[in-house]
């Protein structure tokens, strides 16, 4: 499957920049990251407002209705509302078994409650925040180059960071290396949920490759992954020592300081040859 071309699509603008070096000036434009406020409605109730790039939005709602819990499965969806607003952008995702109302109000443009980007703002409970996914199934098993292929792929894979150098992304990749997907986002949460949304909507089995992420591996990035039965993340960056604890309870395959030539295993190595 090759990687689709995602130029053309929203996600970043120009705005005027005053370029200084060396003592002298220029005006010039500067092509920045678009980060608007997502409010994620489900049947109709508030539930968050994520801060994030603005596409590949249905992505982003399916993935975040399952990581967070909303659904079990994305048979459980049945419709997805897409909103531009004067203040962003607000999404409502509908289940099996609601069934929307004449007199059922629309979710308030201007009521935008809830959390920020950072993956665990605003929940009030720990029990919402320390969760502990079922272990996952089997996974792949993976060699040392094909995690260099995916990393080396990556690198050219991420238009809008290409343009801005501002955003993280999420990829999958087959056990041989081969990148299938990339999502991008000025949030890293986000990044993945997009890309754990277009996997559920092309019916990709996750039990047959390995997520690579542009960012730390943090619990949040743990939980979800294991949220969606990926059994192997790749991180270019430190794990932190609750992800591994995590990984370690769910069966995920924890690689962190990933780059050519070198990465560091940190949980259930035998997937790795």
């Amino acid at each position: 499957m090759p990687l689709p071309d995602r130029q053309s699509m929203a996600g970043w603008v120009t705005r005027p920049v005053l370029r200084v070096e060396r003592g002298a000036t220029t005006q010039d434009d500067d092509r920045l990251a678009e980060e608007v406020p997502v409010a994620m409605h489900v049947n109709g109730e508030p539930f968050a407002v994520m801060m994030a790039t603005p596409h590949d939005i249905e992505d982003f709602a399916r993935g975040f209705a399952l990581t967070e819990g909303k659904v079990a499965s994305i048979d459980e969806i049945t419709s997805i509302d897409i909103r531009e607003v004067l203040e962003g952008v607000t999404v409502d995702v509908r289940t099996v078994g609601h069934v929307l109302h004449e007199h059922e109000a629309e979710p308030s443009p201007r009521a935008l409650p809830g959390r920020s980007g950072c993956g665990i703002c605003g929940s009030r409970e720990l029990e919402d925040v320390v969760r502990h996914p079922a272990p996952v199934g089997t996974g792949p098993s993976i060699t040392a180059v094909a995690i260099e292929q995916a990393l080396a792929a990556l690198r050219a894979a991420q238009p809008i960071n290409a343009l801005t150098g501002s955003v993280h992304a999420a990829a999958w990749a087959l056990p041989d290396g081969t990148l299938l997907s990339v999502r991008e986002d000025v949030g890293r949460h986000n990044a993945l949920d997009k890309l754990i949304g277009a996997l559920l909507a092309a019916r990709i089995d996750t039990d047959h490759g390995f997520v690579v992420l542009t960012s730390r591996a943090s619990y949040e990035m743990v939980t979800k992954a294991a949220v969606a039965r990926i059994a192997v993340v790749v991180a270019i960056s430190a794990p932190t020592a609750l992800a591994v604890h995590l990984a370690a309870d769910c069966g995920v395959t924890l690689v962190g300081f990933a780059r050519a030539g070198r990465f560091n295993v940190y949980t259930r190595p035998q997937r790795v040859i």
